[in-house]
């Protein structure tokens, strides 16, 4: 049996939506970025392709895993964490990872599960990528 689609009950449904989906933005306008304390420094500027390596590729053991990682910048400073997605990998952060050591921040850079070195430390360990088991790879690093 067909069934009789009501085209203004579609068209009612569509506004609605849309005007459900603008109220819970909430009104728009111009927003202002204010510098609050190391957040204030100045990035070095940085010409796209001006790097082409990182320094030496450090290991860590976390939980499963051995993951492979580059650092930048002071150990005292504020930690920034560099997160790839398939199908990049740490050298997407080539250029932007010193602009952000330079202006005195820790930058950190994983290989994840599934790239460059890092490598699951057993054989039994299920394989898993979903967002999930990435974000548990990230907790164990303290």
């Amino acid at each position: 049996m067909a069934e009789t689609i009501d085209p203004s009950r579609r068209i009612w449904i569509k506004k609605a939506g849309a005007l459900l989906a603008a109220s819970s933005i909430g009104p728009i306008g111009a927003a202002r970025a204010q510098p609050v304390g190391a957040a204030s420094r100045k990035l070095l500027a940085v010409t796209a392709g001006s790097h082409t390596s990182f320094g030496p590729l450090r290991r860590v053991r976390a939980g499963d895993l051995e993951v492979a990682y580059v650092e930048a910048g002071p150990a005292s400073g504020k930690p920034v964490l560099l997160l790839h997605g398939w199908p990049y990998d740490i050298h997407s952060y080539l250029d932007v990872a010193p602009a952000l050591a330079g202006a005195g921040y820790r930058v950190l850079i994983p290989y994840l599960r599934g790239y460059g070195g890092t490598r699951f430390l057993s054989e039994a360990t299920p394989r898993n990528g979903q967002q999930a088991a990435l974000a548990a790879d990230v907790s164990v690093v303290r």
